[in-house]
């Protein structure tokens, strides 16, 4: 175990040096003061929109993107089969028809569940 001594000082200097650097930082940084008209928001010289600048969108919105980037994601699973397509015969063949099946269901649930529609009167 004496052998090892310098993993356990290297893990000691690294902790050190992180610390050390964001002491530093903490003492060398920029303090905002926000006085005056700095913590409004601008708009190219006109007033804003919204007084707080950030508008609230429905949750739907979100889950709506959470289900189209579920259904890309399919495509890097494709890539690599489309690739070697040649190779895997009729087994690449069998087993990319059953993946694509399996989304088509996911995507059926989804669109039943009404997961696709995005409507902003409903909250």
């Amino acid at each position: 175990m004496m052998d090892y001594w310098y993993f356990f000082l290297f893990f000691v200097m690294s902790i050190v040096f992180s610390a050390g650097l964001l002491l530093f930082i903490a003492l060398i940084r920029y303090r905002r003061r926000d006085i005056g008209d700095k913590t409004l928001p601008y708009e190219c010289g006109v007033d804003p929109e919204t007084p707080t600048a950030r508008e609230s969108y429905s949750i739907r919105f979100y889950l709506l993107t959470l289900v189209f980037i579920i259904f890309e994601v399919e495509t890097f699973f494709l890539f690599p089969w489309a690739v070697a397509h040649d190779k895997l015969g009729l087994f690449g063949l069998v087993e990319a028809v059953l993946f694509v099946a399996i989304l088509g269901l996911g995507y059926l649930y989804a669109w039943k569940a009404g997961a696709l529609e995005f409507r902003r009167d409903i909250e």
